[in-house]
């Protein structure tokens, strides 16, 4: 049912303009950016984009990023990468539902982050799946608004995108 999804680290100069550059790429060959996430690395000089998309051309993506002068450095992460998304979510608060929500809240080890007497918003981080789920199961409450980072991603032990494959 769900496409294979790619996940692509990019590591740029931190300077106006290169996440637009980098973005025009994939919409003037026609690709789908399914999440996007840029920041700062552990060089001020440096912005690190994570890009999740679906699995096929990616190779073509990483051969044309290499041809902006921004672009120092373009990876596939492998697939046993370390992957986790921040969601946060505004849910109906109702006394009915309230000990159900807080259930769900407990399990999927989330946080109330700010409670009224008739809304909840709720912090969620894992993989994807795990926001997929908790979505799924508050959807019968009344999700008043949601909003989520897209993937960040670091792959395993002490490889860095800079460091050579091996």
């Amino acid at each position: 049912m769900s496409e294979k999804k790619t996940i692509i680290a990019v590591y740029v100069e931190n300077q106006a303009g290169v996440l637009t550059r980098v973005t025009g790429m994939f919409t003037r060959r026609g690709f789908n950016i399914d999440s996007l996430t840029v920041g700062e690395t552990e060089s001020p000089k440096y912005s690190r984009i994570t890009i999740c998309m679906d699995g096929d051309g990616c190779e073509q993506m990483i051969n044309q990023l290499y041809k902006l002068v921004v672009v120092k450095k373009v990876e596939i992460l492998e697939e046993d990468s370390i992957k986790r998304e921040l969601m946060m979510l505004k849910v109906r608060n109702e006394s009915q539902n309230r000990s159900e929500i807080m259930t769900a809240v407990d399990v999927f080890r989330a946080s109330v982050i700010d409670y009224s007497a008739d809304g909840m918003c709720i912090e969620v981080t894992g993989v994807p799946s795990k926001i997929d789920a908790f979505v799924k199961l508050m959807e019968p409450f009344g999700i008043l608004e949601m909003c989520r980072t897209g993937v960040v991603a670091l792959d395993r032990g002490t490889k860095t995108l800079l460091s050579e494959k091996k």
